[in-house]
């Protein structure tokens, strides 16, 4: 293990845990039914941290929602913390934006009871409804910046890292990791085709071009996952989703730089060197490992896609990682692929569990450095991880790219109640498939996502 991890795992757990130490020192485990988990808001009262408390109890277990990849950060916690009492239960993580957060949630408010504790989502923009009184009394997102987590760890998140979970200047989440998009490239097939790492987007199409004339087979990108618009028109400053107020979008698919985007891709798509699969589908891996030339995708794609003996096993020595690409006279700027963010329910009837839960999710070496595949949200764990990544001799170049990258969202693409991710997937992914240009449908994008966004309440410009 790198030794920063394990010179900072006693400092975390101080650090983050020394008042649930003191409140929990001698909890036995306790079993709670996900029915009963959470309570209803009998007793509720206005406490401290700036909304209605029910009765705390500092022996209550905790129930967490985690998706699969998560499990390891309850794993983790639960090794360290083993006076805690936790219930660990699985769900998709809303991934894909199939809102199955909301959806459970909006039922346990009808219920009045059975919120979770804590919840981990994959989508960035669960805080604009979670902060939002859900059951006529309250919101179920706990305000976080008002006493129930030190503002001292809140001040060491990357700059903007917190942005899409705070609603009016109140902090409704802690962010996991920053999913900032970079060009991943196999080094070993640039030098073995004589290629250069693109540094604009006009180089990259020239190259994609240059691919499969010269290389037919291989791909330098895909299309075929609902964040595809995140990755190519975000980082093309494309207006599509920019959220202006608690309520207001505007939508505009039509500028130049949504169009650049969209026609760059319309040539790449129909020249087979960017396909319309998923990178987690089975014939993704079937027909594309070691075929990978170079792909524009998210921080943690490196762990996630290429060093993953299930998905693309790409060898050591050969990963490298380069900047976004730039439009021609402005700077590189870059659109965020998740990076999921922790809840801790109002609620709650252990508070100071549950925060804890989610500090420790987001801060501990002994789960963000020493476990976990993407490039965290917080400042000093995010060091940390670099240094363990480039210290295990895995990748062909250094990753000061994915630091420099997490500092260069474009902050004109919001996170507003609607997922474009769902939005997406239903309307443009089929029309691709379909054989449809996606310059020609960008009038039926910004329709769906007009649409969307006025069933959520949305005022469209």
């Amino acid at each position: 293990m790198d030794p920063a991890v394990t010179g900072g795992k006693a400092r975390d757990r101080v650090r983050g845990l020394r008042h649930l130490l003191a409140a929990l020192g001698g909890a036995g485990i306790l079993t709670l039914a996900l029915a009963g988990c959470g309570g209803g808001d009998t007793g509720a009262t206005t406490g401290s941290y700036g909304f209605p408390q029910a009765a705390q109890d500092d022996k209550a277990a905790i129930t967490v929602w985690v998706d699969a990849d998560r499990t390891k950060a309850a794993d983790a916690f639960k090794k360290a913390h083993p006076e805690v009492a936790v219930q660990v239960v699985t769900y998709d993580g809303s991934a894909n934006g199939s809102n199955s957060f909301r959806t459970k949630i909006q039922l346990f408010d009808r219920t009045g009871s059975g919120w979770p504790d804590v919840v981990f989502s994959t989508q960035n923009n669960d805080a604009a409804w979670a902060a939002q009184r859900g059951n006529g009394k309250q919101a179920y997102a706990a305000v976080l910046n008002s006493g129930l987590v030190p503002q001292d760890t809140l001040g060491k998140f990357t700059a903007g890292a917190l942005n899409p979970c705070t609603v009016d200047g109140k902090v409704y989440c802690l962010r996991n990791d920053l999913a900032q998009a970079v060009l991943w490239f196999n080094k070993s097939l640039f030098d073995q085709f004589g290629y250069r790492v693109p540094a604009t987007w006009q180089e990259y199409q020239a190259l994609g071009e240059r691919v499969a004339r010269e290389h037919p087979g291989y791909i330098v990108g895909t299309v075929g996952d609902a964040w595809t618009p995140e990755v190519y028109f975000w980082s093309s400053k494309c207006q599509a989703n920019d959220i202006t107020g608690p309520k207001a979008v505007t939508v505009n698919t039509g500028t130049p730089q949504c169009r650049r985007a969209a026609a760059m891709l319309d040539v790449l798509i129909r020249n087979g060197t960017t396909p319309n699969v998923s990178v987690f589908a089975p014939e993704f891996v079937t027909r594309y490992s070691g075929k990978v030339l170079m792909m524009p995708g998210p921080a943690w794609y490196a762990g996630a896609i290429f060093n993953n003996p299930q998905s693309l096993k790409v060898p050591a020595g050969q990963l490298g990682v380069a900047p976004p690409p730039a439009w021609p006279g402005e700077d590189a700027v870059t659109g965020n692929v998740g990076g999921g963010t922790w809840f801790v329910s109002s609620h709650s009837k252990n508070l100071k569990a549950a925060e804890a839960f989610v500090e420790f999710a987001t801060t501990a070496d002994d789960y963000q450095v020493a476990v976990a595949p993407g490039y965290p949200a917080y400042g000093p764990a995010a060091q940390k991880w670099v240094t363990k990544q480039e210290s295990s001799g895995y990748y062909a170049t250094d990753l000061q790219p994915v630091v420099t990258a997490g500092a260069s969202i474009w902050s004109g693409w919001g996170s507003g109640i609607f997922s474009q991710e769902a939005i997406w997937a239903k309307t443009m992914t089929p029309a691709i498939a379909g054989g449809k240009s996606l310059v020609d449908l960008l009038p039926a994008w910004q329709t769906a996502i007009k649409n969307q966004a006025r069933v959520d309440g949305y005022t469209v410009t």
